[in-house]
């Protein structure tokens, strides 16, 4: 009994070992071009994210050390005499925090 050996063509099996290699290649690449993006969208949220809190704090601090104008001048009725001048009805607007429960 003779047994035929196949022929196997090197240039196919070089070329087939190449193929996949670059194909390899490209999917490592390109993995590495997402994880690029993905850092680079990561570190462009967390600037914007620390400028706006930078600023947020400025601007509490600002309105915190503004003078408060608690009283509002009101001008005395025309038909009251003038010794009524010293009593000025003032009116004094205190904010407060409505929390209304969602449902």
């Amino acid at each position: 009994m003779t047994t035929a050996t196949p022929t196997i063509n090197n240039t196919q099996l070089s070329v087939n070992v190449t193929t996949k290699a670059q194909e390899q290649n490209l999917y490592q690449s390109s993995g590495a071009i997402v994880a690029a993006i993905v850092v680079g969208v990561i570190i462009i949220f967390t600037v914007v994210l620390l400028i706006l809190k930078t600023y947020n704090r400025r601007m509490r601090v600002k309105r915190e050390l503004e003078p408060k104008t608690s009283k509002v001048a009101v001008p005395p009725p025309s038909g009251q005499s003038g010794h009524s001048l010293s009593q000025h009805p003032t009116v004094t607007f205190i904010p407060v925090d409505i929390h209304m429960q969602s449902r």
